[in-house]
């Protein structure tokens, strides 16, 4: 198998682990990481700690929306690409995950039954210079709220302890989504503001469609989703077109 650089996969970072670190050094490292963060910050923050405290290269988290996923932060743009990779597919880990609440732990995207399950996505992962996934739940089985997703440019599964790591920052990770208000202020907004703000263009976008096509919203998602991949768009980039009328269904 050919190996990949830390400067090609999310994030850029190095192997680390947890392993030779005891709670007190995990816990400490989460309560540094967040030493002086305000609300809109707490997510971001808690993906560099997982990138530090695990051996993987990149993190993102994903709240549960209507109709996708929304991508909330990222520890460096390409875990942020493959945030909306998902998200624009309907396809991958992440989504896997909102379904069952039950972590997805890929050693090797490279496998013959990981292009089965996900051929789109892994394609645009191995593109990207990954090879191992892991995500897992923010919440519970009964009520998962979104996804903590790490990426890898190497194969290889996580030990019982740095999987113990992982499912404690996520554990954190779902604390703070759960408990800070909605209308928490950081700076001129709140947290969630410009989140809101681009779950409303999809929605927005999708209406469209389905004013256009005379179709229900199920198959307006389908037709923008179909749209930015083709065009080599996050499904939020191609709403955006849409909302702004730049961009029809009902012409050739």
């Amino acid at each position: 198998m050919v190996g990949v650089r830390p400067g090609n996969v999310p994030g850029g970072g190095q192997d680390r682990g947890a392993g030779g670190g005891g709670h007190e050094r995990v816990a400490g490292a989460i309560a540094a990481g967040l030493r002086g963060a305000g609300p809109a910050q707490v997510p971001g923050r808690l993906c560099a700690v997982a990138v530090d405290l695990l051996p993987v290269d990149g993190a993102s988290v994903s709240l549960r929306g209507d109709s996708m996923p929304l991508q909330l932060a990222a520890s460096g743009a390409g875990a942020a690409r493959l945030a909306q990779v998902q998200a624009t597919l309907g396809d991958g880990p992440c989504h896997h995950v909102l379904r069952t609440g039950a972590p997805v732990l890929v050693r090797d995207l490279a496998d013959g039954d990981c292009a089965d399950r996900w051929p789109v996505f892994v394609q645009q992962a191995l593109g990207s210079g990954v090879r191992a996934v892991y995500a897992l739940p923010l919440g519970s089985s009964a009520v998962c709220v979104g996804t903590l997703d790490l990426y890898r440019g190497s194969p290889g599964g996580l030990t019982a302890r740095e999987l113990r790591v992982a499912l404690l920052v996520a554990c954190v990770m779902t604390v703070a989504l759960t408990d800070l208000p909605y209308d928490a202020r950081d700076g001129d907004g709140g947290w969630l503001s410009g989140l809101a703000a681009d779950h409303d263009r999809v929605h927005q976008a999708v209406g469209m469609i389905m004013a256009q096509l005379g179709v229900g919203a199920d198959e307006a998602l389908a037709r923008l989703r179909g749209d930015a991949f083709a065009q080599g768009l996050t499904v939020l980039e191609a709403a955006v077109d849409v909302v702004a009328r730049r961009r029809r269904f009902d012409t050739p």
